[in-house]
């Protein structure tokens, strides 16, 4: 039986969304992310909840990475990386590359990534941001969750139907119609005797809350991967400036004159091309670099990677209809990992695949509900003080 903490109440949420410290209030969502787990697995079989990943997710989330290490990584990938001119599937986009005068070594300067200084502080800003905005919304509904239902021995559905009311009905990312299905699927399972159907409702309601808050999450996630990137103009004057070193000033006048009559030249459209290039490069290499959740284990599941483990045997057929129709509208390969690894995270669709993989894969694993911090580190937190050794 797992050790139930305190219960988070929505005090305890509103004074960690209140605290101004960015690092502090960062490493308080994580642990209260734990608290709010272990008390629902303690009632549900030590099933793994939404919660118990966004513990490892929020640790992860605005851990630093040196900005020296991503220069040398994107640097590494770029040279791993063939040129838009030597992949691309358009005879046409090669034709337009080589008439603009944007040579293969143009092209590669065209992708090398910029801001490297500032491209870690911008993403890991952008990541922070997320890991608020979805706490404050689902940390308090779990709260309330809990203080409205937890202590139920039997089913009584006007409490259920009371904490629902205060969802806002619709789809994400306005809506809460999916808070709604989820917490009555975590409301069922508080009660469900038979151990497969209890794992199915627990899949379902973390799928659920997975479904809104990467909906609500996508323009904080976007912005992250795009932070290496200047914006088009800017993009545009170095470009021209490094492959025409002697005249890039009216290479640069003659192209926007162009642009402002509506007559782009080639060497416009061939810029614009590269750009959406940059843009690919970038948000991939980003994902592959920052996209990671460390298990307690000290195992690392890079998100641009295929899962490498198998289904729980509780999983591995679905039984409960409304969570294989679920899994067959959002997951493309329902049953299989295959391509469950998310190339571009930035992609809602490749992302919600991955996530869906992953709750499945890993709900019954016991090392996910371990505590995130040691117990001095925890009394620090407790006390709004950035706690000793490593976090």
């Amino acid at each position: 039986m797992i050790n139930t903490p305190p219960i988070p109440t929505l005090e305890d949420i509103n004074q960690i969304v209140a605290n101004t410290d960015p690092v502090i209030r960062k490493l308080q969502i994580t642990q209260c992310y734990n608290e709010l787990s272990t008390v629902l697995a303690g009632r549900t079989g030590q099933n793994a909840n939404w919660c118990t990943f966004a513990t490892w997710a929020s640790k992860q989330a605005g851990q630093t990475i040196r900005k020296e290490d991503l220069k040398r990584f994107l640097e590494n990938r770029l040279k791993r990386t063939p040129t838009r001119i030597q992949t691309t599937e358009s005879f046409a986009d090669s034709a337009l590359l080589m008439e603009a005068g944007l040579t293969v070594d143009s092209q590669r300067a065209a992708l090398e990534p910029q801001n490297y200084a500032s491209a870690i502080d911008r993403a890991s800003a952008a990541v922070g941001r997320g890991n608020l905005k979805v706490f404050e919304e689902i940390g308090r509904e779990f709260a309330r969750f809990y203080s409205i239902c937890l202590q139920d021995e039997a089913p009584h559905n006007e409490n259920i139907a009371h904490f629902c009311e205060a969802l806002r009905p619709g789809d994400p990312p306005e809506g809460q119609g999916y808070l709604q299905k989820a917490f009555t699927h975590y409301y069922q399972a508080l009660f469900q005797e038979d151990a497969k159907t209890q794992a199915e409702l627990i899949l379902l309601a973390n799928i659920e809350i997975g479904y809104h808050e990467q909906n609500r999450l996508q323009p904080e996630i976007a912005e992250s991967l795009d932070a290496g990137l200047i914006g088009s103009v800017e993009f545009t004057r170095k470009l021209l400036a490094r492959i025409f070193p002697f005249s890039g000033w009216l290479k640069i006048a003659h192209l926007y004159l162009m642009r402002l009559l509506g007559r782009p030249t080639a060497l416009d459209l061939a810029t614009r091309l590269l750009l959406a290039a940059a843009r690919e490069f970038l948000r991939k290499a980003l994902t592959e670099i920052m996209m990671i959740i460390t298990l307690p284990s000290g195992l690392q599941l890079r998100l641009g990677e295929d899962l490498a483990v198998s289904f729980p045997v509780t999983l591995q057929q679905i039984a409960l209809p409304e969570l294989r129709h679920l899994l067959k509208r959002l997951d493309p390969t329902p049953d299989s990992l295959a391509d469950s690894g998310a190339t571009d995270w930035a992609d809602l669709f490749e992302r919600l695949h991955y996530i869906i993989d992953l709750f499945r894969c890993y709900q019954e694993s016991l090392e996910l509900l371990t505590m995130p911090f040691t117990p001095d580190q925890v009394a620090a937190l407790k006390s709004g003080k950035l706690p000793d050794g490593r976090l």
